[in-house]
């Protein structure tokens, strides 16, 4: 194969993009290479962009990525689910790697913190095989991802965000063990939390709560599940906690879920469960992001608390399952909700960043 591909190319944190060309060559084995057909930004893309977060330069971002099968390298036979994998199949794909022994995988069976694991949207462009992230014409699948096919009904704008959005709120709402009859609250109603809510609503959560400070995403969520939204720009924390707690008959939520980024939101989404709570951190992806709790309250409430990072392959699975089932329940496609190309990226980051659109798609 001698061919060309294009890349847009993120030098610096808040410098302007930069279109690049780089050699497509032929896969090794263990490899697949992808024509993307779509990429979306995800809040974590923004916050490299930013510099909030640490990020290999230059490089390229995006790591919610479809696409088509191009090339299959000498191991692959099928996908996770063991179905046979043909170039021209439309494939989603895990958004790390790892190839080789594993002591957290293998003992622990926490494959996502694996040590060396690599990440798509989170390496050096100069590198071979140079595609590594979703905002470029093509994308190598390296050996360690699991690779997953995509049913023809599902549309690229409910399929993308299954990788990244979807996989991470599946995770996270089996680390909150939501059971049926559950009261869950919600802090953060972007993608995240929408998801957050249908999948909660499906488990049978009797009342879920979401948290906002956006008008539209507070009547966004309403079509997600959500039975209450809050907007909390109009009360305090105090207030909040007490108007959460009132909705939760007889003693508070069971389950709270941090999905917004903020780490003053802990302390306030703890004081809202009840004896025996969990409480799921999944959005504070960003270094430093510090906050204060009374240790005695998570003693004498028996309250438990994790984070959530990365995700299992399973989840991916799961996650695909989960839109499948419920894509005619819930309005999934509308999530993704502007298109540009690759030459508009500045625009769509600056559209993303400034929340005037919920999923900023790009289509090479």
């Amino acid at each position: 194969m001698k061919k060309m591909g294009r890349a847009v190319v993120y030098d610096a944190p808040n410098k302007p993009f930069e279109i690049r060309e780089y050699p497509v060559r032929d896969v090794n084995p263990g490899e697949v290479l992808a024509r993307i057909t779509m990429a979306t930004i995800c809040r974590s893309d923004i916050h490299s962009y930013q510099g909030h977060r640490p990020n290999p330069c230059p490089g390229i971002l995006g790591h919610e990525i479809i696409g088509v099968v191009e090339q299959i390298g000498a191991n692959i036979d099928n996908d996770m689910r063991g179905d046979r994998l043909t170039i021209g199949d439309r494939v989603t794909w895990t958004e790390y790697f790892h190839d080789g022994a594993s002591y957290y995988r293998d003992i622990h069976d926490l494959p996502q913190k694996s040590p060396g694991l690599r990440k798509y949207g989170h390496d050096l462009v100069a590198e071979d095989p140079h595609f590594l992230g979703g905002f470029a014409d093509y994308c190598y699948i390296m050996p360690g991802t699991g690779i997953l096919k995509l049913p023809d009904a599902l549309s690229d704008e409910e399929a993308t965000p299954l990788n990244c959005g979807v996989a991470t709120m599946i995770s996270m709402v089996e680390a909150a063990q939501v059971e049926m009859a559950d009261c869950v609250v919600v802090q953060g109603l972007g993608l995240l939390g929408l998801y957050g809510c249908a999948i909660a609503k499906a488990r049978g959560a009797r009342q879920v709560i979401g948290l906002d400070g956006v008008p539209a995403r507070l009547q966004m969520a309403k079509s997600f599940g959500a039975d209450v939204t809050l907007d909390v720009t109009t009360m305090d924390d105090q207030q909040l906690v007490e108007r959460v707690r009132s909705l939760c008959s007889p003693d508070g939520a069971d389950v709270a879920m941090e999905v917004c980024g903020l780490a003053a939101v802990v302390p306030t989404g703890i004081h809202m469960l009840r004896v025996g709570g969990r409480y799921v951190i999944g959005g504070l992806v960003n270094p430093n992001d510090t906050f204060e709790l009374d240790g005695n309250e998570i003693l004498r409430k028996l309250i438990t608390l994790k984070g959530v990072h990365n995700y299992h392959p399973r989840h991916l699975i799961q996650a695909l399952d989960f839109v499948m089932a419920n894509r005619l329940r819930f309005p999934f496609k509308d999530l993704v909700d502007s298109r540009f190309s690759l030459d508009q990226l500045d625009d769509a980051f600056a559209q993303a960043s400034a929340r005037n659109v919920l999923r900023a798609a790009i289509i090479p």
